[in-house]
Parts: C-alpha cells; sequence; structure tokens
C-alpha cells in the first residue's frame, strides 16, 4: 500500500520485470559486497601498513640527525623514505587528496592519530605520499612510495565483480528468455485468437506454462467446434425457414383479397425479423480477416446505402494504410449503425481514422440519440430505449446495435456510444486495435 507511487515507474511488460527481478539482486550483492569489502578489507589493511609506516617514520625522526644528514643517511635508503628540505611557506596549510581517494582518507587519519607532530599530509596521487614537518624553525618533507600504506590496484577485485556479474547476467538473461518465449508466443495466440484470427501455437515451456498452452489449445478446439457446430445450425434454419415464408408470398401474391397487401408487408417484416435473428446468432464469424483498406471499404458501405435511399455520406478520413477484417461482418455493423441513424434522425455521417495502435469508424447522427445512463443497455440484446428512441419511426427488435457491438468485441474491439459535437444526435465509435 506504501509503495504505489512506485507502480507508474515500474516496468509493464514480462521481459521488464523479469529484468528487474535478475538485475536488483545482482546490483544489491555487488553494493553490500563493495561495501563490506571497502570498510573490512581496505580499510582494515591500509591502517595495518599506514601503522607500519608510521613506525619508520617516527625511527627517522628521533634519530636526532638533520635533515641534511638524513637526506644521505643509510637508514633513508634502507626504508626507502626521501627527506628533503623545504622552505616553510611550501608547507600546506592542510591535508590534501583526491575527492574519490578512499584509502587516502584512511591513510590521513592514521598519519595525524600515530604523528602528533605532522604539520600536514599530501596524497596527491596514486604514486607517492607526502608528510611535511616543522622542526627548531626548519620544514622538510618525508616521501615515500604510496604503495607502502594502501593496498595496490584494490579495485581489481570490484572490476572482477564487475565484470562477471555482467557476464552472469547476460547467461542469465538468455535462459530467461527462453524459459519466458513459450508465455509470450502463448499470450500472441491468445489475443490473435480473441481478434478472430487462428494463429499456429504449439505448447512448450516449463510444466506449468505447457499446462496452461495445452489448456488454451483444447479451449479453443472446444469453442471452434462449437461455432462450427452453430454455423451448420445456422444454415439449415435459414434454409427451413425461407422455403416456407417464400411458399406464403408466391401463395399472398396470388390472392385477391384486399388485405393481401397488409398481409405481405407482415411477411416482409417476418422475413426482416428472422434475418436480425440470424445475423445476431450468426454473429462475427462471417468470412476470414484479410488485408482491408477502410477508407475505400467505408466509400464503399456508404455508397451502398446512399444507393438504398439513406441519407448519409463519408464526411472525413485521416491516416493511410490496411487492417484486417472481416469484411462482411464489418459490413452488418457499419450498416447496422447507418440504418440507426437514419431511422431515428434526418442524416447520418461516417468518418474514419487510422492510427498505428486503432482504427476507429465513426457513424453520427441528428436524432435524439440516448441518454449516458441508458449507453450500456443499449448495446444489449433486444433492448429497446423508448424513451430514448421514438419506436414509432421503425420497428425492430433491438439488435442493430448488440450485433456491432458483438462484432467490434470480435475484432479485438469495442462500441463507444456518445453524443455527436458536430450533429449533436447520437456517435457510435467502433474501435480496433491493431
Amino acid at each position: 500500500m506504501t509503495f504505489r507511487w512506485l507502480k507508474p515507474y515500474m516496468p509493464r511488460s514480462l521481459y521488464g520485470r523479469a529484468i528487474l527481478i535478475l538485475l536488483l539482486p545482482v546490483v544489491t550483492l555487488l553494493l553490500v559486497v563493495s561495501v563490506i569489502f571497502i570498510q573490512r578489507h581496505f580499510e582494515g589493511v591500509t591502517r595495518q601498513m599506514t601503522q607500519a609506516v608510521s613506525r619508520e617514520v617516527q625511527v627517522m625522526a628521533q634519530s636526532g640527525m638533520t635533515v641534511d644528514e638524513a637526506a644521505t643517511s643509510d637508514m633513508a635508503r634502507v626504508l626507502e623514505i626521501t627527506v628533503e628540505q623545504i622552505p616553510e611557506n611550501d608547507v600546506p596549510k592542510q591535508d590534501f587528496r583526491r575527492w574519490y581517494d578512499v584509502t587516502a582518507i584512511v591513510v590521513t587519519r592514521e598519519f595525524n592519530r600515530l604523528l602528533p607532530d605532522v604539520a600536514a599530509i599530501s596524497l596527491p596521487d596514486d604514486y607517492v605520499v607526502k608528510l611535511y614537518f616543522v622542526r627548531d624553525g626548519e620544514a622538510f618533507e618525508l616521501s615515500f612510495d604510496r604503495r607502502r600504506v594502501s593496498p595496490s590496484n584494490p579495485h581489481q577485485l570490484l572490476v572482477n565483480m564487475l565484470v562477471f556479474s555482467i557476464l552472469v547476467t547476460i547467461v542469465s538473461y538468455f535462459y530467461l528468455r527462453n524459459q519466458l518465449r513459450p508465455i509470450t508466443r502463448l499470450s500472441r495466440a491468445a489475443e490473435a485468437f480473441g481478434r478472430g484470427h487462428n494463429v499456429p501455437y504449439r505448447a512448450a515451456g516449463a510444466i506449468e506454462v505447457r499446462a496452461a498452452g495445452n489448456a488454451f489449445l483444447n479451449m479453443r478446439a472446444r469453442i471452434e467446434r462449437q461455432i462450427e457446430q452453430r454455423t451448420m445450425m445456422l444454415s439449415g434454419v435459414s434454409h427451413d425457414l425461407r422455403t416456407p415464408i417464400t411458399r406464403l408470398k408466391l401463395g399472398l401474391s396470388m390472392l385477391e383479397a384486399e388485405d393481401s397487401e397488409l398481409l405481405q408487408r407482415d411477411v416482409l417484416e417476418m422475413e426482416r425479423l428472422i434475418e436480425e435473428f440470424l445475423a445476431f446468432a450468426r454473429g462475427a464469424q462471417e468470412g476470414v480477416p484479410e488485408a482491408v483498406d477502410p477508407t475505400e471499404f467505408l466509400s464503399e458501405i456508404v455508397e451502398d446505402s446512399a444507393r438504398a435511399g439513406d441519407k448519409v455520406k463519408f464526411v472525413s478520413h485521416a491516416g493511410e494504410g490496411q487492417v484486417m477484417l472481416r469484411k462482411n461482418a464489418i459490413r452488418r455493423a457499419v450498416s447496422n449503425l447507418i440504418g440507426n441513424a437514419v431511422r431515428y434522425g434526418n442524416h447520418a455521417e461516417v468518418s474514419m481514422k487510422l492510427t498505428e495502435r486503432m482504427l476507429r469508424i465513426r457513424v453520427e447522427d441528428d436524432g435524439p440519440g440516448i441518454p449516458a445512463d441508458s449507453r450500456e443497455q443499449a448495446m444489449k440484446p433486444f433492448a429497446r430505449l423508448d424513451v430514448a428512441r421514438n419506436q414509432d419511426l421503425g420497428s425492430g427488435v433491438g439488435l442493430g446495435l448488440a450485433i456491432a457491438a458483438d462484432i467490434a468485441h470480435a475484432h479485438g474491439g469495442t462500441l463507444r456510444l456518445g453524443e455527436s459535437d458536430a450533429l449533436g444526435g447520437l456517435r457510435a465509435d467502433i474501435i480496433i486495435a491493431r
């Protein structure tokens, strides 16, 4: 609960989270080992070496020799300490070290503790240490090799740790990628199937991933079998219903009764309602997905509707490219939206927007619209919103929006209803992810 602010900064993909899980322990281990090593090993070794050199410096300082004598003495040669007299003004006012020199902190602290009379300490580089003293009005400098007070190449262990950590991370990444690849393939197959595409997939990977893959394959096979059975049933029902309706129409056409025209109108209405029921039951499984230019496709649909007497026009389009669509299903969805628009309004406008991530098909009208709290209900099958949409303007069973929504969902998209800014009526958007 207290770490919710971190959520926007965390990776969202499975690969990103796996890499974070892999790198976080490695980086933490490096930091902990580095800190402990510097504090325990470097500091301890540096302290011991500095103490040894400080005793040698004390021996020379207490030998009673002058500066010139100490500079040429055998003791200085044996101890490898250079003694040089300098002007008192050349003595630094304070200790000097480079800001990133960690061991210099320990060296400076130990010399100041063990040599109370030292005036200043300078560690300008990795090669020399300089101690400054002022005695009896004389200033002199003692210098010796830096390696006598600091471990040589202290960075080697850290470099080795870093190099081998990177190597282990790379090896772990390739192994982890092989473990995550079956999950990614399963995700792509499930996403494609949700959009109406059937991509080849074979269960692989760890036992748990393989079990999930086999469960997906079984589920996909059952769904495809049910769709196939429903398609066959609908084909039979459609054929069996059209035959008696056709006989009724032929029989009514030969009647000379005054009300035969009304009976024929009822038969035509019954035929249209049956077609709507069959279209809803058929869903979005008409045809196979194919690459479609949405601009040309929507222009064709609008032209067909206009020739049928609908007051509709294709007003604008943005973006170019092709989208995988079931043409018959999308044609039915857009035609239903246009039919609803011109039924409850005077005219309709169709527009399209295509981006790298989605396709949006918009149908707007100048009718009464649908209240915001009733739009979700309007997309359910057999919904009839008498208050929002005047049912006297046209008959129906409330399947137009439901069919459009079902087709949008079958393409991995959605149907959204709103208020038209341009015409003031209903705005229906079919949004399909690419």
